[in-house]
Order: C-alpha cells, then structure tokens, then sequence
C-alpha cells in the first residue's frame, strides 16, 4: 500500500515537470521500511524511526523533511495519516509566508484607498495608487517596480533592467495598464525637478520600498483586511495574487497548466522553474486536478 502511495506522490511530481531523482530513492527506501515494519499508514513514529536510521545528522533531516512532505500529501486525502512537526531535526529550512491571495475586490479597494494617502505633495496619492495598480497587473517585485524609468515604458511592454540576479527581460502590458501608466506620466508633470525614475514623490525621487511597505500594510489595516497586530496581506501579495489568478485562467487543461507554468516563470523572471511551481500551493483547484491526472496516469500506466 505505501508503494502505491509513493508512486502516487512521484508521479504527481512527474506532471510537474520535476526531476524528482533523489526523492524518489528516498521515498522508495521509505516505503519499504514501513513494509518491514507491517505499517499501512504515516505515523509520526514511523517517521522518526526512518530518519533516526539515517547515517549522518543531514541524512537524517533530509529524510525526516522528505517523509514529512510525503505525509502531508497523504493527510490531505485522509486525516488517518500523521503529519510531524517540522524542524524535529536540526534546523529547518526557511519557509516562505504563506501568501494572502487577494479578491479583486480587495485589490479595486487598496486602490481606492491609496487616492486617500496623506502627502506633501499632490503626486504622492496618485503614485501609490499606479505603483500599486502596476503590481497587481504585472506581477513585478516592488524593487523592479521603483528601479523603472520614465524610458521604460517602450511601444512593446516595460523593461525592467534591473531584476533579481541582474536579469533583464521585457514585460508586455495589457492596453488598460499602459493607458494608466501614461496617464500617470501626464500627472507626473505637476513635480519640479522630477528625476528620471518613473514613481516619483514631491521631492522628485521614487519612494523607497520600506516607505511604499508602509503605506501598503496601513492601507490593508485600515480597511480590515490585516489585524493591528497580526499576519495578513503584503505588498508582495500583489505578485502571488497575479501569479495565481494567472494559473486559475488555465481551466482543468493539465498541459494548458504546464505550458503556461513555462511562460510564467519568464514573465515574473524567476531563475529556477521551481521558484513558480510553489505557486501551485496556492491554487488548490489545480493541484488537485493535477493529482488526479497524475494518479489517472499511473493507474492506466500498471493496467
């Protein structure tokens, strides 16, 4: 039965287009010891078992993080399985927030409330509501967003010379975003002095991201979407919401899914493939319909 579960598991992996090599062994190791052992479930204990095995402290947090996700995978489908704490083995890796995927309601909301931002300076509204609106319609990194100069808005998208890692690449723009960045560029005018940066406040220079951080959580506080003190929306939701509102256009096509992973993965200029997969976490409709075509594939495969 874990046999069966494990191949359940890589082949989803598989759909995705991961090589999936050294889990896979890991995995199968794994499966086998719970034969050895008479165990037809994950359990916390068959997990600690498997990775106390291991020969070195790194092999053993490697499989006590392997099993885990293995776990998960299964709790998900049913509850029976046990899901271990994380980080029972050395330190654990650093995991990212969970991303707050947001409403285009809310998003049409931050907008609106960006126009109400107290400045010194008129420009300082209409700054913060297109930053904003350019985030959440591209996908960009705040960073790449506040590098843009006037001269990268060209007749085929926006360049954006300085992406993470030093890569450049163009972004093409829907025509409702370009007609509101130009409009921008004719507000931007009222600013004396205004540098060459595209977002610019009174002093003529574009905000920092710390201050445009800023601005952001206070604007989602104040209209509820983030408690006083706790965790909720970032302003680098904006790029996970664009990312899997993408990923949602793609319907039940499971290779519709794949292609459009590739070209996502372009557009927000990730280095690694994998840095857009992890969206797929986010989009639960997707990674179930994945699952089952995965598990469609190695039923009719050991037919």
């Amino acid at each position: 039965m874990m046999h069966r579960h494990v191949d359940r598991y890589i082949n989803l992996h598989r759909a995705l287009g991961k090589g999936f090599a050294n889990h896979e062994k890991s995995l199968r190791e794994f499966a086998a010891f719970a034969a050895d052992r008479s165990d037809h479930r994950v359990t916390a204990s068959l997990i600690l078992a498997w990775a106390g095995s291991a020969a070195t402290p790194n092999s053993a947090q490697n499989r006590y993080d392997q099993a885990r996700a293995f776990a998960m995978f299964l709790h998900a489908e049913d509850a029976q399985h046990e899901v271990p704490v994380a980080g029972l083995f050395g330190q654990s890796r650093r995991r990212r927030p969970a991303p707050h995927i947001l409403s285009q309601n809310q998003i049409s909301g931050i907008l609106a409330e960006a126009l109400l931002v107290p400045g010194l300076s008129p420009i300082s509204p209409q700054t913060y509501h297109t930053l904003f609106g350019l985030l959440a319609s591209t996908g960009l990194r705040i960073s790449e967003a506040l590098s843009l100069r006037c001269d990268d808005l060209t007749e085929d998208g926006l360049m954006i010379r300085k992406g993470k890692f030093g890569k450049s690449r163009l972004v093409p723009l829907h025509a409702s975003t370009r007609a509101a960045l130009e409009r921008y560029l004719d507000r931007r005018r009222i600013v004396r002095d205004a540098g060459h940066d595209l977002f610019v406040l009174g002093h003529g220079h574009a905000p920092t991201a710390t201050r445009a951080h800023v601005v952001f959580v206070r604007i989602v506080r104040k209209l509820g979407y983030r408690n006083p003190t706790g965790p909720g929306p970032r302003l680098h939701d904006l790029r996970h919401t664009f990312a899997v509102r993408s990923l949602e256009t793609c319907g039940n096509d499971l290779q519709s899914v794949l292609r459009h992973m590739r070209a996502l993965s372009t557009y927000l200029g990730h280095v690694d493939i994998a840095n857009t997969y992890w969206y797929l976490e986010a989009t639960p409709v997707l990674l179930q319909m994945i699952a089952a075509r995965a598990e469609e594939t190695w039923i009719g495969g050991a037919a």
